[in-house]
């Protein structure tokens, strides 16, 4: 069942002065449960069709359906709300609030759903659990390793049960142990719990994981790829 879908999107940066075509005529469709890596080179536009797909960015032309809304017509105001209801968002570089606890962190979103403090504390403990940091919870980022501050990352991500997870590099500061643990965690979690994953990434240890692989080319889709 189609939970992403990407129409003839187009992106131009600085139209009026240098135009940069960033994205020509993208057509994506991301099922839900899948495990796929947006992959090529720099300046290839990935990084721009995440942040369309998660409303971060607006396309300059097509439309981008998620979960049955076309967020390309949603107000800013629209939008927000929407992305903390619908998508789950993990960074490069972690994003985490230093003043706050782990558990603070892995909860944040949810408190921002005004979703109730038991069911906020019921499902932070279990994504702890998981992901082997229920001795961390009390700990701030600052005391963390970057794996460590990654999986807390992809906890928060996880925490209000999203659509889908968009991950833009996640592994890119890790080294191989954090990020294959990283990766076992999010396969998991994509099995047991059917999390739709999408990443933007350079990383071949995420490429050789994913069960899709989309390259873009200059803007444009070079190949589109089932590997297992």
């Amino acid at each position: 069942m189609p939970i992403i879908i990407a129409k003839n999107i187009e992106k131009i940066y600085n139209p009026k002065t240098v135009p940069v075509h960033a994205l020509r005529g993208v057509d994506l469709t991301i099922d839900k449960g899948e495990f796929t890596a947006i992959v090529g080179p720099s300046g290839s536009g990935k990084t721009t069709l995440l942040n369309i797909i998660g409303g971060l960015d607006h396309p300059t032309g097509g439309s981008i359906e998620v979960d049955d809304t076309d967020i390309s017509k949603l107000s800013d105001n629209q939008l927000i709300d929407f992305r903390q209801k619908k998508i789950g968002f993990v960074f490069q570089s972690y994003n985490l609030i230093p003043v706050l606890t782990v558990e603070e962190n892995t909860e944040f979103v949810m408190l921002l759903q005004k979703r109730p403090k038991e069911e906020r504390h019921r499902r932070v403990s279990e994504l702890l659990a998981s992901f082997g940091l229920g001795d961390k919870k009390d700990k701030r980022p600052s005391q963390l390793s970057g794996g460590q501050q990654q999986r807390v990352a992809v906890a928060r991500a996880l925490a209000p049960k999203p659509t889908f997870v968009l991950a833009d590099e996640p592994t890119a500061n890790l080294d191989s142990v954090s990020a294959s643990n990283l990766l076992d965690i999010m396969e998991k979690m994509n099995r047991e719990e059917h999390v739709t994953f999408v990443f933007s990434t350079h990383d071949q240890r995420v490429i050789d994981r994913a069960r899709r692989v989309v390259t873009l080319v200059d803007g444009k889709i070079d190949s589109d790829i089932l590997q297992k």
